[in-house]
């Protein structure tokens, strides 16, 4: 009989070498606890995730430990299948805050009183540099994004990146070109694809279905977003010992500590909310690797002719007398010849309502199906598949999100290249795809 022969992790050969070691060392047998092999229900060291958490105020913390948002009770913390080797945050409180929790919670789970498994970071660089971090979580404010992902990226980790992806178009196109050139899994954090009961995937099967015949328009339910460097928010303020302040704003322009540590400060516009509309826009038209061909600060008109409406659909019943009024939040409006489809997430309504009544059938348009975002990133971790929310499908979307406010900034009507990646014959239009960064901070 054929002997099956086990492929050895990194992790494996590194586990048995420290145990060998060990053992040697003290002179007498090594033993291992069940939870290690993954005895007792437990999962093996071996096969669990390890990951670092950089950025663990409101929503970053939420995906440790969960929260809004987050759709995961417990966090990635209270998951089997997970280690959390790293906390990194530049603001004291909420670093040694989540790393005590950590910590506490491992010790509890393993009957160890004082047992630590993570340990805490200002710069986010010497978590970057740890070899036995295999994926991180970015939940840091929006201007960090893009020289974070790209410096993971070349670190050789998996990552999931909280929305919005970038402030400029260069940007986001370099985190895609650098998680690409690295062959690195890649979770946006647009979770509405996998969220929501599958209210999303449906309207976008439905759509992609012909259901309401030849797609016409598209609206986004919000505008599209940028950035301003805001230089403050009220008086230069002594700083606290317990901030890192320099590293807060990394490559953002330097401006005197005012409080503001607002993940969110440098946006405008639609920025905050808008990538989540984009995403759906964009999943619900089959673009997830294209884009428009012309933009302007309030619509987009792609090359089949589809215009994408950057605001509500104006009849907010759907065209149905007496109908519930639809909110829009997170959601789109999708246009056809036939009728409407407009999902949010609280409902999915059709105009005829008959859209709804006809299940999806074995001859549609079946999309990716997950119904657990975190999940989804970290079995595609473990199988080296592309995700849901993808690197490429992501920059996509926030190419949505950031192409209406360059022609609103410069108050024109644009041409866009959704294959090179540039607009037209406008030099203008393409010095503003990106920002000059402070140094020594650069893509």
């Amino acid at each position: 009989m054929a002997a099956t022969r086990r492929k050895w992790t990194r992790r494996d050969v590194l586990w048995r070498l420290a145990g060998a070691a060990g053992a040697a060392a003290a002179g007498t047998p090594y033993f291992v606890p069940a939870r290690a092999l993954g005895r007792d229900g437990a999962v093996a060291a071996s096969e669990r995730v390890t990951m670092g958490f950089i950025g663990v105020g409101g929503q970053g913390g939420g995906h440790l430990r969960g929260g809004a948002w987050t759709y995961l009770p417990g966090g990635y913390l209270a998951r089997p299948d997970v280690q959390v080797l790293g906390v990194c945050d530049v603001q004291a409180s909420r670093r040694e805050g989540r790393l005590a929790e950590v910590n506490r919670y491992y010790a509890a789970r393993s009957g160890q009183d004082g047992y630590k498994s993570a340990k805490g970071y200002v710069d986010f660089r010497e978590l970057l540099a740890r070899p036995d971090v295999d994926a991180v979580l970015f939940g840091t404010p929006i201007h960090w994004h893009s020289v974070m992902v790209i410096l993971a990226a070349e670190a050789g980790k998996d990552i999931y990146c909280e929305k919005p992806t970038a402030l400029t178009l260069a940007d986001s196109k370099a985190m895609r070109d650098a998680v690409v050139r690295h062959g690195r899994v890649f979770q946006g954090g647009t979770q509405q694809r996998s969220e929501y009961g599958g209210k999303f995937r449906l309207a976008c099967e439905l759509v992609r279905s012909g259901r309401i015949g030849r797609l016409r328009e598209v609206y986004s339910c919000i505008g599209g977003g940028g950035f301003v460097w805001r230089p403050g928010f009220g008086p230069p303020r002594a700083v606290p010992a317990s901030v890192d302040w320099d590293l807060w704003l990394g490559p953002a322009p330097w401006t005197p500590y005012d409080g503001g540590l607002n993940a969110h400060r440098f946006g405008d516009g639609g920025t905050n909310w808008g990538q989540h509309h984009f995403d759906i826009v964009q999943w619900g038209m089959g673009a997830d690797d294209t884009g428009p061909v012309e933009v302007a600060a309030d619509h987009m008109t792609y090359a089949n002719g589809v215009v994408v409406h950057c605001s509500h659909y104006p009849d907010p019943t759907i065209g149905i007398p007496g109908g519930m009024r639809f909110r829009g939040e997170g959601g789109a409006v999708f246009v056809g010849t036939d009728g409407k489809i407009a999902v949010d997430r609280q409902v999915i309504i059709a105009n005829p309502p008959e859209i709804l009544r006809k299940p999806i059938g074995p001859d549609d348009v079946h999309l990716y199906n997950t119904m657990s975002h975190s999940g989804n990133f970290l079995d595609c971790v473990r199988t080296r598949r592309r995700t849901i929310c993808d690197i490429e499908s992501t920059h996509r979307a926030a190419c949505l999100l950031v192409l209406p406010s360059v022609a609103g900034r410069i108050g024109r009507t644009l041409k866009w290249d959704p294959a090179a990646e540039r607009f037209v014959d406008d030099d203008e239009a393409n010095r503003m795809m990106s920002v000059a960064w402070r140094p020594p901070w650069r893509l």
